[in-house]
């Protein structure tokens, strides 16, 4: 029997921790989707279509893990791919109680557990919207992002 989990996040843009637990859950489940939230109602620096690129890129060596956009309901993805295991990193407890509440919601609403990686220490501090705010003013952004996205986003920014 194949066992499939779903990461799902914004990816705006992936960083070096989000990678960390896409390879960690990829070494423990035969099948992994990255789920990109497509929210038209957000402002995200990146499209959808250039998150996913840039992870495919990213994950490329990866055989069992595959790339796919979602909007709406993440248990509306799960269930679609018949799958019923989210993958959630944790970065530190303030993250948790979070966490914990769409955990029980999607097992309430649509049948899916939900289970948590710790982020490795040296990912802890990392996050889309710190990354961000580094290089929009310029900062150095090495070692919390893989180097073909730092440079979109020095691109992106203009920096």
């Amino acid at each position: 029997m194949s066992v499939g989990v779903v990461c799902p996040g914004s990816f705006d843009p992936i960083t070096l921790g989000h990678l960390d637990v896409i390879e960690r859950a990829a070494a423990r489940f035969d099948r992994v989707v990255v789920a990109v939230l497509d929210n038209p109602r957000k402002s995200a620096l990146f499209t959808a279509d250039e998150r996913i690129a840039m992870i495919e890129a990213e994950t490329a060596a990866l055989d069992n893990v595959e790339v796919d956009r979602f909007e709406g309901l993440l248990v509306d993805l799960c269930r679609d791919r018949g799958i019923g295991i989210i993958c959630k990193g944790l970065r530190a407890v303030s993250d948790f109680e979070y966490e914990l509440q769409m955990a029980q919601m999607n097992q309430r609403i649509g049948g899916v557990e939900t289970i948590f990686l710790s982020t490795a220490p040296e990912h802890s501090y990392l996050s889309s919207s710190l990354v961000k705010e580094v290089a929009r003013y310029g900062g150095p952004i090495d070692g919390t992002v893989p180097a073909a996205v730092a440079a979109a986003l020095v691109a992106k920014l203009g920096g």
